[in-house]
């Protein structure tokens, strides 16, 4: 494989020399990057000499500019250990001010972190909450190791021994997506809004982001299924290059790409904002203010989670989401049966920080057997994940 091995500033940089001797053994081409603070405690030169490559430690060089986009389009793993509480604090939280950083924010490979951190530095809430919000990024953390650490004191935090960290590499990428829950399963994701055209330069829409359907769709493609996402007008986009996205504008359009897509899903997930109505006339040219009032007529549009549901075959999974504003329960429940859901995702603009353009969201899940489990406020890629875990639950139709 092509390993990028990241270093960052901690006493266990010394072991980052038996890792890269280790890796290159293993016959893997091994590119290094450095912190300015891991060179502080391992020279560059070792590491250079080790992967029989030049370390980076910086976008430019003496050797030109090193493309952090480029290396992150190149390597098969990045893996970074020592991982210290400053470099999980800014990976969590995509800060980018060095080219280790950087890398991560361009690499489209798996991400291992090996923490290595004094005992009261790992337990602290900050560090655990980075490193929670790493893991629901996707990223894989190798767990610490308990013992003497260079304070003197003696618990979590030390940083684990290479060997156990190829290990743990190792173990992770041989299971692959074959043993993921979804391997093998075609998932189909709408989100984001609809724009239905009023005139060449005005539409009717609303305020949906996407957010909370790409973090659906990135969820599933992590559990191993074949993601297909139809997407609505947003700059939004997912960060899994295996997810297959089409975008459209209209729900016209969005009912078409779903029809195309909905006969092979084995789940679907309807997480678009679609719109009820359009404008029931174009118009070709602009339309020009007036000095009495406007009137728009609308026509309906069509339903598109019902029509799925009333073609749902036996074995098919389709989901839904419910956004409301009042008597919320009653009209998500009414509204599964209605189209035919096997469960509803429901979300209220009551609730504060769910909703449209939020990053987290607030959501309780209703079941056809009547069964409903509500969460708590939380990022909606972690929302995403606790979507997709009921998928797996005795009572879904899977």
């Amino acid at each position: 494989m092509k390993v990028i091995l990241g270093i960052s500033g901690s006493i266990a940089a010394y072991k980052s020399a038996f890792l890269t001797r280790l890796l290159v053994k293993q016959g893997h081409e091994v590119q290094v990057l450095m912190t300015e603070a891991a060179a502080t405690f391992i020279a560059p030169l070792t590491l250079s000499t080790l992967s029989k490559r030049p370390v980076y430690s910086d976008v430019r060089s003496e050797t030109g500019w090193n493309n952090h986009v480029d290396l992150g389009l190149w390597a098969d793993v990045l893996l970074i250990a020592p991982a210290s509480a400053n470099t999980l604090a800014k990976l969590a939280n995509g800060l980018c001010d060095n080219i280790l950083s950087a890398v991560y924010l361009s690499a489209r490979c798996p991400v291992y972190v090996a923490p290595a951190m004094d005992v009261d530095m790992w337990h602290h809430p900050a560090t655990q909450s980075n490193i929670r919000r790493l893991q629901e990024h996707g990223v894989r953390v190798i767990p610490v190791g308990h013992g003497e650490l260079a304070s003197g004191l003696v618990g979590d935090g030390r940083m684990a021994e290479p060997e156990d960290i190829l290990a743990f590499v190792d173990q992770s990428m041989r299971q692959g997506v074959s043993h993921l829950r979804l391997s093998g399963k075609k998932a189909l994701v709408t989100a984001g809004p609809t724009h239905e055209a009023l005139d060449p330069v005005r539409f009717i829409g609303n305020y949906s982001s996407g957010k909370m359907g790409i973090a659906v769709a990135e969820a599933l493609a992590r559990q191993g299924a074949e993601v297909t996402l139809v997407l609505g007008p947003t700059h939004l986009r997912p960060v899994l290059p295996q997810i297959k996205v089409v975008p459209v504008q209209s729900a016209q359009q969005m009912y078409e790409a779903c029809s195309r897509e909905f006969e092979h899903s084995d789940i679907t997930i309807l997480a678009a904002a679609v719109a009820d109505y359009k404008p029931k006339d174009f118009s070709t040219v602009k339309i020009k203010k007036k000095d009495d009032d406007l009137s728009l007529p609308l026509a309906k549009i069509v339903d598109i989670a019902a029509t799925l549901g009333q073609q749902k075959k036996p074995g098919q999974l389709l989901i839904g989401f419910a956004l409301e504003t009042n008597d919320a329960e009653q009209h998500a429940q009414a509204k599964m049966e209605r189209k035919n859901f096997d469960f509803i995702v429901l979300n209220s603009l009551q609730d504060k920080g769910a909703g449209f353009g939020h990053e987290t969201n607030k959501i309780t899940i209703f079941h056809r057997n009547g069964s409903k489990k509500t969460f708590d406020l939380k990022s909606k890629t972690a929302v995403a994940e606790d979507i997709v875990a009921e998928i797996f639950l005795p009572h879904s139709s899977q």
